[in-house]
This record gives C-alpha cells, structure tokens and sequence, in this order.
C-alpha cells in the first residue's frame, strides 16, 4: 500500500508511493479540497492538468447523497475524476459548527513571539452559538433551525463513508479547540480513541484505506498517548488532527510529540493544514499528505499564488497588465492569459475569472509539492525550504 522510496538525512522527510484503487499517489502530495463532490469553478476534464492527485469530499456535507453517490458508482464516478479520493469523518465538523463558533476562533492559532496573553485574543472572532452537541456516543447536530437534531457517530460515519466510496477514509474523531483545557481535552481524547476502535469495528469494505486519527490539543503528553494509541491499531495509515497553536519561530510541536510515536511504514496526513512555510515544515517533520481550502477558495476570491509570495488580482496595478499570473509558470491559466483579463473577468463576477485563478493555485501548489519530492531526492529539502521562503517573503 505504501513504499517509501527516499529518506532525507538530515529530517523525518520522505518521499514514497501510496496505492489506491484509483491510481498511485506519489509523496509527499496535496490533497484538493472537493467539500461536495466537485471543485467549484473547475470542471472536471481541467484538473488532470494541475497535476491534482487526490481529491478529499466532505462527508458531512455528503451525509444526503450518500446513497445516491453509491448507486451512482462512488465518488469518483460522480466527479468524473479517474484519480484518488479521500473523505473527512465528519469530525471537523463537530468543531467547527460547536467550539469554533462559541468560542469565536478557529483551528490554528498563530503566537507572537513574546506569547503574550494578547496573542490568543487577536485570533478571536465573535463568539455565535454552538450547534453541536456532544455525547460519549457521537455528536448531535443542530442543522437546520426549528427543525429536530441530527446524530453523527462512528459507526455511521464509516457507514455514510463507505457508501460515498473514496479510496482513503478518516474515523470518526472529536476536535477540540485551542482554547481547550487540559480536563476537557483529555475527556475528548478519551472519545476519541474509544470511536477510533468502533470506526475499525464497522468497517465492512476492505477496498478502502481508513486512516486513525491523533489528537491531543496543546498537550504533549497527550498528544504521545494518542500517537502511541492509535499507533497500536491496525490502520493503515493515519492523520494529525485537530486545532492548535503554531510558535513564531514556525515550529508545530505536535509534529515532533507525535510523529516518532507513529509506525514509519504507514503514511501520515496533516489534516486542514496546506500554507507554503506549513507544507514545507510539515515535510521536513515527516508528513506524507495535507490537505487545505488555501488554493481555491482563495482563487475564488482573488488571491493567486506565486513563487514570490500571494498577490490580489483585483488591484487596480494589474488592470493594465499582460503579464501572466505568475512569470515562468506553465500551467494552463498563465500560457493562455493575462493578468489584466482575470482582473476584468473578476471585476465583471464572471466565473471565468475564478476558473482561471484556481487552475494556477492548484498548478502552483501540486507543482511545490513536485519541487520538495525532488529536493528530497538530492538530499536538500532544508536549504530548498530556506531559499523559496527567502524568495516569497523578499518579494512579497
């Protein structure tokens, strides 16, 4: 299933080959998000050319085509994408429709470098009400108001998972928020691993990888005794998740709690996080795949990605401008347009305009991922980290 080909001296770095039914995925990689079974704005026929491959829908969002994607041959079918697919659990869902909306804040906090008590407050928005509810079973939903509350545990999210059909599966986990404490958090973790064997219990289609997933919050003892847990199962593979804080200097801590606790041979996936400097430390920690709705929802809004750092297409310096998105690129998007096009094609709300922007993100970020699988190749994945950073942020 998984084949490590090249190991980085000097990190946890690697790169591999990971099987699925619909195709090899070479590692590390980025997995694009299709939160309902599609890429917004990109028909199908364009994204082999991104070099897009693998795919992850959200089963949650999925819960009332489930049957329907099944009769219909499963999720690849649907997407009419020959390639490789993953869907979540559900489980981030559970956080961001609950503890994210009262606590008014989302899964990754950055800290200034003083880590001063402002520092989580600036990462605050204001609070909404929690739909979720939560109980040692699953989760309880409030998804439409006036109307009863849903229930999403284990067994059904492997259920309504194995109906959608994608080839790489996540159990069903609780994800805490950063401003979880210690009690609380070791309450969820406990739900946690307890769903994680239900998730492996109910399994019935062997066609499918499912992933464990580690949490643990800010904890590192925590985060050690879920990586040891989860590690101990026999999944296939398994994802870090949950919501955290990332230090100034850039390091993620629950990456070096948590990867020497996991078996090497099976591949590891960084869930909802995708930001260049991110990618880049995440690899060098030992991460295989991620996967993040940086490249098209910022396409859709304007924001194109470069080797020399994120630029808004909207401005008025690029109405002018028939240059391509990004010099030197060779995606579809910039060797058949300017910028000045995408910028009045924004400006008249012309879905053509997103089109083209999430063409060159996705280019732009399944090529990075190209670049830091040969860098790993020729033993220099740190000193390429160091100098594309330097660039990006020099011309940024």
């Amino acid at each position: 299933m998984f084949r490590i080909l090249n190991k980085d001296p000097n990190s946890r770095a690697r790169t591999g080959l990971l099987e699925t039914p619909h195709g090899v995925i070479e590692t590390p990689a980025y997995t694009i998000v299709g939160t309902y079974a599609s890429i917004r704005h990109l028909p199908p026929e364009l994204i082999p050319a991104t070099k897009t491959q693998l795919i992850i829908a959200n089963t949650y969002h999925l819960w009332g085509r489930a049957e329907e994607i099944a009769q219909a041959g499963g999720l690849a079918k649907v997407m009419d994408w020959n390639g490789p697919t993953m869907t979540d659990s559900g489980g981030f869902q559970v956080f961001s429709l609950g503890f994210s909306r009262e606590h008014g804040i989302g899964k990754v906090i950055r800290l200034r470098s003083d880590h001063s008590s402002e520092t989580m407050a600036n990462n605050q928005n204001k609070p909404e009400r929690n739909l979720v509810r939560i109980t040692d079973e699953g989760a309880w939903f409030k998804k439409t108001p006036g109307q009863p509350e849903v229930f999403l545990g284990p067994e059904l999210s492997i259920a309504l998972q194995e109906k959608i059909g994608a080839d790489i599966i996540m159990s069903f986990d609780e994800c805490t928020s950063p401003l979880h404490d210690y009690e609380y958090t070791k309450i969820a973790l406990k739900r946690t691993h307890r769903w994680a064997k239900v998730c492996l219990d109910s399994q019935t289609r062997s066609d499918q990888l499912l992933y464990g997933i580690v949490q643990g919050g800010e904890f590192q003892d925590l985060r050690e005794a879920s990586a040891k847990y989860i590690n101990a199962l026999p999944f296939p593979g398994f994802a870090i998740g949950g919501s955290f804080s990332k230090s100034a200097d850039g390091d993620f801590n629950i990456l070096n709690w948590t990867i020497s606790h996991l078996d090497e041979a099976r591949p590891r996936h960084f869930l909802g996080i995708g930001k260049i400097e991110d990618l880049l430390d995440g690899v060098l920690a030992g991460i295989d795949t991620f996967d993040c709705v940086i490249p098209t929802r910022e396409a859709r809004h304007g924001g194109i990605w470069t080797k020399r750092g994120r630029y808004d297409i909207h401005k008025a310096i690029y109405s002018q401008s028939k240059d391509p998105l990004e010099e030197d690129c060779s995606c579809d998007a910039c060797v058949s347009i300017d910028q000045a096009t995408v910028h009045t094609l924004f400006k008249a709300k012309d879905t053509l305009a997103g089109q083209y922007a999430i063409v060159h993100n996705i280019f732009f970020f399944n090529n990075l991922m190209a670049q830091i699988r040969q860098a790993i190749k020729e033993q220099r994945l740190r000193q390429f980290r160091n100098e594309f950073l330097a660039n990006s942020k020099k011309s940024a």
